[in-house]
């Protein structure tokens, strides 16, 4: 829990209060990453970026496939599963990163408590996790405004990545400021769908509303529900549900341009199980409840949003223009989106340049805060997604999904295993845990339970990738015969690649940073945990224990 409880807004915090202290070695002291940032992120604005990395287009658009795949029950049980990885990843995440906001947040801890070659190859792994994220999002981007042209429309598929492009440059230019004020909007139209979502379908489950048919339970009792095609449908469900899950951990890459870390940090990560559990816990028994497993419409090959789940719901609340609201909704989460990962892009650049693990003009910032040469080099990665003129917006972005989910499992998993080690480096330097300003839950029980699932959920996910490798019919077969054999091939390879390349990439990445650098292990003893620590003054502290009326306390947390 926090060690400074919630209360009114506090002064401007300046990143000058990361003090250069160099006369006492045990003073903390400004890390060189965290040099030229702009500390202008308020509480509203981390709070909705933390909402608004749990609410995207996986939810919208990929939450029927589950149900599909592993029937209502699978489904629920998957997005369950996961959800509780992720509140014990975030609390680690909000324990370290109140203490140290770094910009590249727990990709910049492996150096400080284990290894720098860890390091090295997390920042990588995360920032070609975003890099990656980026095209496949504004592939999405091209589907859901196909959906309002008209068939015979010879609109070129690539004008609205580029568009977007454009727009994301002009508003990381502006600054830290605008990202924020454009996430906390967007999130709150987020959150707006997903209240009227669940009031609606409350009300269709009933009858009371659309075709007056009480659904009640009946779709958790036909043919392959609740759990669809036994294990292996839950398993290959993971990676997409990872995929829909990603973004949560940003709050710690934004904690080192908060105002004040030790009280936005953990309202953030605190809020984590009550979003889990409000906007997807809740939106997926709703959905498995209302729709058939074996429903059409649910596997939404074409990946808009007149066949995504909470349109059909809204369509069978009577709302006949639902669709083109959900459109709308799907297209600005995916801008918030793109407006998310040009930022975490920038800022895992500019923490490998600030280590010198790249270029040392890639940290470069201006007068703003902003790292114009890393944006630079987001915007050229950005435009992979041109590539979907050649080969198709839905192609392009099922195989990043694959890639995505499983480096975000990696990074989770070692989240934890870098949690574990700073604790254990704390313990050995003799400090006590009530110095940390906030302290995660559960620890290490939730950690120990949060692993075993990870693990679960990674060997689960490899072991699906290499069974039942697809066979040619051979030279007599029909051409149907060989359009399924191409089509499984090809999700194979896709499976393949996506639970196999994070792994074989990191190694590359840890082994060759360790043999050219010849790095060590740190002794827990010798780990820095001062450096970059953000340090309240006095009156801050007061701001920090200032309790405001019980409701206030209450709506405060709620949000």
């Amino acid at each position: 829990m926090s060690k400074y409880e919630d209360g009114q807004p506090g002064e401007k915090y300046e990143m000058s209060q990361m003090q250069d202290v160099t006369v006492d070695d045990n003073q903390p002291r400004m890390a060189a990453e965290q040099e030229g940032l702009k500390r202008d992120l308020r509480l509203r604005h981390m709070i909705m970026i933390a909402i608004s990395g749990t609410i995207g287009t996986g939810l919208f658009l990929t939450s029927g496939s589950t149900i599909a795949t592993a029937g209502p029950g699978g489904a629920l049980l998957a997005y369950a599963m996961i959800g509780l990885w992720l509140v014990f990843v975030c609390q680690a995440i909000g324990e370290i990163a109140t203490l140290l906001p770094l910009p590249g947040a727990f990709n910049a801890w492996g150096a400080r408590v284990f290894d720098e070659a860890f390091s090295f190859q997390m920042t990588y792994m995360y920032f070609l996790n975003w890099a990656l994220t980026i095209p496949a999002e504004l592939s999405a981007s091209a589907i859901i405004v196909e959906y309002w042209l008209p068939e015979d429309s010879k609109f070129p598929s690539w004008v609205v990545p580029l568009i977007i492009i454009i727009v994301m440059v002009i508003i990381n230019l502006v600054g830290v400021r605008a990202y924020g004020e454009l996430e906390y909007w967007f999130s709150i139209l987020k959150v707006l769908t997903i209240i009227i979502f669940i009031i609606c379908s409350i009300l269709v489950d009933a009858g009371l509303v659309g075709q007056k048919i009480k659904y009640g339970m009946d779709a958790w009792h036909i043919s392959g529900a609740p759990f669809k095609n036994g294990f292996l449908g839950f398993v290959k469900t993971l990676v997409s549900v990872g995929y829909a899950y990603g973004g949560s951990e940003m709050t710690g890459v934004t904690a080192a341009e908060s105002r004040n870390p030790h009280k936005h940090v953990p309202r953030a990560v605190n809020t984590v199980l009550l979003r889990i559990a409000f906007f997807y816990i809740i939106s997926i028994f709703m959905l498995g409840s209302i729709i058939r497993n074996d429903d059409p419409k649910l596997d939404n090959a074409s990946g808009t949003a007149s066949a995504a789940p909470f349109t059909i719901v809204f369509t069978m609340a009577g709302m006949n223009a639902a669709a083109n609201y959900m459109n709308a909704v799907v297209f600005t989460s995916v801008f918030s989106a793109i407006n998310s990962d040009f930022y975490v892009s920038t800022r895992m650049l500019l923490s490998l340049a600030r280590n010198g693990w790249a270029h040392k003009q890639i940290g470069y910032t201006n007068s703003r805060g902003v790292p114009v040469v890393a944006l630079a080099i987001v915007t050229a990665c950005s435009c992979l997604s041109l590539i979907t003129i050649f080969v198709g917006s839905g192609v392009v972005f099922s195989w990043f999904v694959s890639l995505i989910g499983s480096i975000i499992f990696q990074s989770w998993i070692l989240i934890l295993f870098l949690h574990f080690r700073f604790r254990y480096c704390w313990k050995k330097q003799g400090r006590p845990i009530s110095d940390l300003p906030y302290r995660s839950w559960g620890y290490p029980y939730g950690n120990i339970l949060a692993t075993i699932i990870g693990i679960g959920c990674i060997i689960g996910t490899c072991y699906l990738s290499v069974i039942n490798p697809p066979q040619n019919p051979g030279p007599g077969a029909t051409e149907d015969d060989m359009k399924a054999y191409r089509s499984a091939r090809d999700s194979y390879a896709q499976n393949l690649l996506g639970a196999w390349f994070p792994w074989v990439c990191s190694a590359c990445l840890y082994f060759g940073y360790k043999f050219v650098r010849k790095t060590k292990i740190v002794k827990a003893e010798e780990a820095d945990l001062d450096t970059g620590r953000f340090i309240p003054t006095e009156s801050d502290k007061e701001d920090l224990n200032k309790k405001g009326p019980l409701w206030k306390r209450i709506i405060s947390f709620l949000i």
